[in-house]
């Protein structure tokens, strides 16, 4: 057994109404795979999680934070701690829910309809918080904005991944709109009147490219031509370049902005046209809460699916969930759905896993970890003082 403040006919009567809001969930989950919606777009998803909630009697706040297809929930007396286990459920494009989204919804609302199901005493407040547009929209940094998390004592959320891991890191990470500004000609008849935006976007691509040798390891580069001109016969006038600049830290980050900056710039200047940088947010690095972390694992553990606490050889991209680690005491458990190095995120078939009876198991798995994870930081005070600890002593505070 793990170590718990949790006695065992709570801890059995919260795995029993699991065990009977599983087919709920997995509809739930199912319904989102197979309706996948973009970033603020999720109106589908979060109404179906909230209709979901409130067949159990539990009322929903719809539009939290200001942000209509957030939501949230509420189990307790308001008094005393908070936890807050965290959904998601935006889409990628062209590719759906090839990062297991649908599963994260669903692993947050078995986990809370399964707390709300079993009724058991506690003090304090568990609630569940819908928290759209991770994929590049920063959702929860709206939410923490907001005042959403104000009073939190912990959030918690897992993600589908190909290993169990307890707690992985990610990179910090900035997006960038590089927007080229050139002069349009006909690219027959007086090419030399025009000036390539174009030609300006890819030469900032090649010089990118030619920096990377002197990048640290772990930092992540890359961009797509998301405009490179009208028609071919017409020396493009404008083109736009989108990057993603990752690094292990938020320090290190913004010397690997500045880099791609220099770059977009000096391409600019080489080729007589303008150039205009838009940083369009950013998520910081993920700081799990190891003490919580080992607490899930416990649990995790003793549902028969022991885990490796951490990899260094691993980390997982960016995410949104790192800002509200650098408030809050979070952790961000990764679940395997497939064979580890089988498949990994944003890939076509990860996505095929994320709508399998492998990946709605592991749901189940991680929705059961975090019911009783969310009791035990509610009940035990020396956890909360542990962890507490942790936060404070990694957070320079």
């Amino acid at each position: 057994m793990p170590t718990t403040s949790i006695d065992r006919p709570v801890r059995e009567s919260i795995l029993a109404a699991a065990r009977a809001v599983a087919p709920i969930v997995r509809d739930v989950a199912a319904r989102i795979f197979a309706h996948p919606e973009l970033r603020f777009e999720e109106t589908r998803a979060a109404g179906w999680l909230c209709e979901a909630i409130e067949a159990e009697g539990v009322p929903v706040e719809r539009g939290t934070g200001g942000l209509p297809t957030a939501f949230r929930a509420r189990l307790g007396s308001g008094a005393g701690p908070r936890i807050a286990i965290l959904a998601e459920y935006d889409a990628l494009p062209e590719m759906g829910h090839a990062c297991g989204h649908n599963l994260i919804a669903g692993g947050a609302l078995g986990a809370f309809l399964a707390i709300a199901r079993a009724r058991p005493s506690f003090v304090g407040t568990i609630e569940i918080i819908g928290t759209p547009a991770e994929e590049g929209g920063g959702g929860k940094i709206r939410l923490l904005e907001a005042g959403v998390f104000d009073g939190v004592t912990a959030a918690m959320m897992f993600h589908p991944y190909d290993c169990d891991l307890l707690a992985p890191s990610s990179l910090a990470s900035y997006w960038l709109s590089l927007r080229f500004k050139g002069v349009p000609s006909h690219a027959a008849m007086a090419p030399w009147e025009g000036k390539s935006a174009l030609a300006a976007a890819l030469a900032t691509m090649h010089l990118v490219d030619a920096q990377r040798v002197h990048l640290r390891d772990g930092t992540r580069v890359h961009g797509v031509v998301v405009e490179g001109g009208q028609a071919v016969n017409i020396i493009p006038e404008r083109a736009v370049v989108d990057f993603a600049v990752r690094a292990s830290s938020f320090a290190e980050l913004s010397v690997v902005r500045a880099l791609v900056e220099r770059c977009a710039r000096g391409a600019a200047i080489a080729c007589g046209v303008e150039v205009e940088i838009e940083v369009r947010g950013g998520y910081k690095d993920l700081r799990p809460n190891i003490p919580l972390a080992r607490r899930f694992g416990e649990h995790l553990a003793a549902l028969g699916r022991p885990a490796r606490e951490v990899d260094p050889v691993r980390s997982m991209g960016s995410t949104d969930m790192g800002d509200i680690s650098h408030v809050i005491p979070s952790i961000h458990p990764l679940i395997a759905i497939c064979d580890e190095g089988e498949t990994m995120c944003h890939e076509h078939p990860f996505a095929r896993h994320a709508d399998s009876d492998r990946g709605a198991e592991a749901m189940m798995f991680a929705a059961q970890a975090m019911a009783l994870t969310a009791l035990d930081v509610l009940a035990d005070a020396p956890l909360r003082a542990t962890m507490t600890s942790f936060f404070e002593g990694k957070s320079g505070r």
